[in-house]
C-alpha cells in the first residue's frame, strides 16, 4: 500500500524524535519541511547548501520517498552524504530506524558518495546520536 507525503512526514517526525534531534531543527520540518544536515553532530538547514537541496528533491522524486535528515562525512571511499528516508510502504516503516541502545541506531538511507556517483546506493547504516544532532557510524 502506498502512502502520502503527509503520512511518511508524519513518520519521519516520529523517527526525528526517537533520534533526539533538536527541537528547533524538528519543527523547521513539521512546519516548513526542512531538513538538515549534519557533519560530526553538528546541525545546518540543507536550503544552506543549494546542490545538496537539489540532489535531496532529486531523490524524494524519483524513489517516491521523504527525507528526513542527511549526515556528510569524508570516508577512505569518498565524500558521502547518507540521505535518511522514509519509504513510501508502511509495511517497511518498522525497520527504518532501529534502537540498538539509549544513542545508537541503525538506519536505512539513500548514500550519495559524491565522489563517485556510480557507486550510490540504498543500505543500513550506524547512526550516533548526540546532543540534538546525529553522524554516521558505520
Amino acid at each position: 500500500m502506498n502512502t502520502n507525503i503527509e503520512q511518511r512526514k508524519e513518520k519521519a517526525i516520529e523517527l526525528l524524535k526517537q533520534l533526539d534531534i533538536y527541537k528547533p531543527y524538528i519543527e523547521g520540518f513539521e512546519k516548513e519541511n526542512d531538513t538538515c544536515f549534519y557533519k560530526q553532530f553538528a546541525g545546518f538547514w540543507t536550503y544552506q547548501d543549494e546542490e545538496l537541496l537539489e540532489k535531496q528533491k532529486q531523490i524524494e522524486e524519483t524513489y517516491n520517498c521523504t527525507v528526513y535528515a542527511i549526515t556528510h562525512e569524508f570516508t577512505e571511499f569518498g565524500e558521502c552524504y547518507d540521505f535518511l528516508i522514509v519509504t513510501d510502504y508502511p509495511e517497511e516503516w518498522d525497520t527504518l530506524l532501529e534502537q540498538q541502545n539509549k544513542s545508537n541506531f541503525y538506519a536505512f538511507a539513500y548514500v550519495w558518495n559524491k565522489t563517485c556517483d556510480d557507486c550510490s546506493e540504498f543500505g543500513t547504516i550506524g547512526i550516533q546520536s548526540f546532543g540534538g544532532g546525529i553522524r554516521r557510524t558505520a
